[in-house]
């Protein structure tokens, strides 16, 4: 992976270098201290992979981002303030490395990053058709992991270990064990994001993971009432409820 380092503290960018050496799949391909400097690396380089400060002078990460257009490189943010955690995830960023950075931390996002970036072809500015040049977000897989926000607390979960998700206005809450962090995002676009495999649109409001399925009675007017690891009751509709008994062959 052609990595690209963009800080405007040496001090950073050398201890990331150093991090980076007992790493042999990332190959480092230059240094950035500012943005202008960052967009011509990107230009001339043409990296796979960036590493990212927020907080920069005169432009600052997501200023940067936003200018990039069509073919922006996969993005890990590194910086020393967690208050811009969800909004690197919202720009689709693959990980959020707090400073200083942890050795096994960056190990897991390089994981993530070769598995994002592993049979995908070189995108240049050329190759992506206007009509595509906002960022989409990318499919899920059971055992990828998302970040969420509880409050100031801020962490990864498997996909898998999502046991539903229930609309709340325009954004969603997620039901997992113990805690049911709220996200900036509608059910209908995280229902694209998640694997259909294992999740199933029980009704308007709520999506259920077919793996926590604990037990199922039938409920009014040929509906069913679902019940979850956790307790969680989930009402389905009746045409979900039909939907449902053909995917489990009931």
């Amino acid at each position: 992976m052609k990595a690209l380092i963009i800080d405007d503290e040496p001090l950073a960018r050398s201890e990331l270098r150093r991090l980076l050496k007992r790493h042999p799949e990332v190959e480092i391909a230059g240094e950035a201290a500012n943005a202008d400097e960052a967009r011509k690396a990107i230009r001339e380089l043409k990296p796979a992979l960036l590493f990212l400060d927020v907080q920069m002078p005169e432009e600052n990460g997501f200023e940067l981002l936003a200018t990039l257009g069509p073919g922006v490189p996969a993005v890990i943010f590194t910086t020393a303030y967690d208050e811009h955690a969800l909004r690197a995830f919202e720009f689709g960023a693959l990980d959020y490395l707090m400073k200083p950075i942890e050795s096994e931390r960056l190990a897991e996002a390089l994981e993530r990053a070769e598995k994002s970036l592993a049979g995908q072809p070189a995108v240049t500015e050329e190759s992506v058709p206007e009509s595509e040049a906002e960022p989409l977000d990318t499919p899920l897989t059971a055992g990828e992991k998302v970040f969420v926000r509880d409050g100031d607390r801020c962490w990864f979960v498997p996909v898998e270990s999502i046991r539903g998700i229930e609309a709340d206005g325009n954004h969603a809450r997620l039901w997992l064990d113990g805690s049911e962090p709220f996200v900036h995002r509608t059910l209908a676009q995280l229902e694209q994001r998640l694997p259909s495999e294992i999740f199933f649109r029980a009704s308007r409001s709520q999506i259920v993971n077919l793996r926590c399925v604990e037990s199922v009675e039938p409920w009014f007017s040929g509906s069913l009432r679902a019940k979850l690891k956790g307790g969680k009751i989930v009402e389905l509709s009746r045409r979900q409820s039909r939907l449902f008994r053909q995917r489990l062959g009931l």
